[in-house]
C-alpha cells in the first residue's frame, strides 16, 4: 500500500477514499471508469467532478453521502433544491423523525385554517412559514432514513433485493 498522505486541506472525495483503505492505484482499479490521474484531479480540484464519478466512487467507497454533498455543495440545481442530509445513526433519525411529526400534529388545524381559502394572508404568513419549517426537518428527517438505508445496503447489512420485494 502507498504512503498515507500528510496533506491537511484535503477533499471529501480523498478522505472517502483513504477512509476505504485504497490508494488511488487500487481506487482506479475498483472503479474501472476513472484513471488514477483523473482521481488525483478530482481529488486535489484540478479537474470538475462529473455526476457519474460520484455515484461511482460512493459505490467503490460505500460512501452514499457523496451523492448528497456533490447534490448539495457542487451541483447549481441541487444547492438550490436538495437538503444537506448528515450520516445519522438510526434512533437518531428516528427521534428526529417522531419529534418533527408532534410539532406538525400539534400545527394541523392551524395549517388547515390557513389553507383553507386557498390563500396565505398577512396574519397568515408567520404561522405558514413555521409549519412550513417543520415539514421541511421532516423531510430532511426521510432523506436521512434513505441515505441511511443506502449505506446499509451499501456495507451488505441490509439485502437490497428482499428490501425491494416489499417495495
Amino acid at each position: 500500500m502507498g504512503r498515507k498522505s500528510i496533506k491537511e486541506d484535503k477533499s471529501i472525495y480523498f478522505k472517502a477514499r483513504e477512509e476505504a483503505g485504497l490508494t488511488r492505484a487500487q481506487a482506479s482499479e475498483l472503479i474501472g471508469t476513472i484513471s488514477e490521474s483523473r482521481l488525483e484531479k478530482i481529488e486535489t480540484g484540478k479537474v470538475a467532478i462529473y455526476p457519474e464519478d460520484v455515484v461511482d466512487l460512493a459505490n467503490a467507497y460505500k460512501r452514499q453521502d457523496l451523492c448528497n454533498h456533490y447534490c448539495t455543495h457542487e451541483c447549481r440545481i441541487g444547492q438550490e433544491s436538495v437538503p444537506e442530509v448528515k450520516i445519522s445513526s438510526l434512533p437518531e433519525i428516528v427521534l428526529g423523525m417522531l419529534s418533527a411529526l408532534n410539532s406538525l400534529n400539534n400545527q394541523k388545524e392551524r395549517l388547515i385554517d390557513i389553507t383553507a381559502d386557498g390563500v396565505i394572508s398577512d396574519d397568515e404568513i408567520e404561522d405558514f412559514v413555521a409549519i412550513q419549517k417543520q415539514l421541511d426537518q421532516i423531510d430532511l428527517t426521510v432523506e436521512s432514513l434513505k441515505l441511511w438505508v443506502s449505506n446499509m445496503i451499501a456495507e451488505g447489512k441490509i439485502d437490497k433485493e428482499k428490501l425491494e420485494q416489499y417495495s
